[in-house]
């Protein structure tokens, strides 16, 4: 792929670009206003809250839940969120849940925990933090979705690459991301990642959520809300349009696959 090659600024942990979360939190606000999303603020601890959007539709066909910025050393996840929220180029039928900043306290530090050292994404299952107590506390409310997508980066990754968890084994669409992300991203074709099995950047792990003693957040959905998930893991090791690019891909491809 031409002009897109890894940086080469990554060892040990993430250091590349930085975002301004607050700034992007409320592009977001605008755009969803414009757009008549409807907007909750969940309270999450001392003078902080949590922004959580939903574009509701008459007739759904489908019905769509997407987050990021669980871990604030990953800035193409909220970016790629607003971007998607601005283009407002969604399936007419399709209604959509949306929490575009999930650990807001982490991006000013570029770590991957919040404020008070917690991975956040490994708290659904004992709901220690008040963020997943306030996430979790929301998801309840709503019903249950079609399709869930966790929009992620990994700073040690040769390129993109997925987590499917399909255990119904309802019509895929990783081969369809994979294809299309390949066209702004270099795919990771290892056959081991993150230590798992993996076929052309797919990995569909073979995992039973009650033996883990931590639950990352795809792990409370696929028990509680949906029975088909993907988690979109962008390479942080290259520039950040690159992999803002391949994050839009990836959720275009999944909301709009017949």
């Amino acid at each position: 792929m031409i002009g897109v090659q890894r940086l080469g600024k990554n060892s040990g942990g993430y250091f590349g670009e930085r975002i301004d979360i607050g700034q992007v939190l409320q592009d977001d606000l605008e755009a969803a206003r414009k757009f008549d999303w409807r907007i909750e603020k969940l309270p999450a601890g001392p003078g902080l809250e949590l922004l959580a959007f939903h574009r509701p539709v008459q007739t759904p066909a489908r019905k769509t839940y997407i987050s990021t910025g669980i871990h604030g050393d990953e800035p193409a996840g909220p970016l790629a969120v607003r971007e998607l929220l601005q283009e407002n180029s969604w399936p007419k039928d399709g209604e959509i849940w949306l929490c575009p900043c999930l650990n807001p306290t982490g991006f000013p530090l570029n770590r991957r925990e919040n404020a008070q050292g917690a991975d956040l994404n490994r708290d659904y299952r004992d709901l220690q933090t008040d963020e997943i107590r306030a996430h979790v506390a929301w998801l309840k409310r709503q019903p249950s979705f079609d399709l869930t997508l966790c929009l992620h980066e990994d700073w040690e990754a040769h390129g993109f690459y997925l987590y499917e968890l399909n255990p119904d084994h309802q019509p895929s669409h990783a081969e369809g991301i994979i294809r299309n992300v390949d066209e702004v991203c270099p795919i990771d074709r290892s056959p081991m990642i993150e230590g798992r099995p993996a076929q052309n950047g797919i990995i569909r792990p073979d995992l039973d959520p009650t033996k883990r003693p931590q639950w990352p957040e795809a792990f409370f959905l696929i028990r509680n809300k949906t029975r088909h998930s993907y988690t979109l893991e962008a390479p942080s090791d290259f520039a950040l349009p690159t992999r803002v690019a391949a994050l839009v891909a990836a959720v275009q491809t999944a909301i709009h696959h017949p």
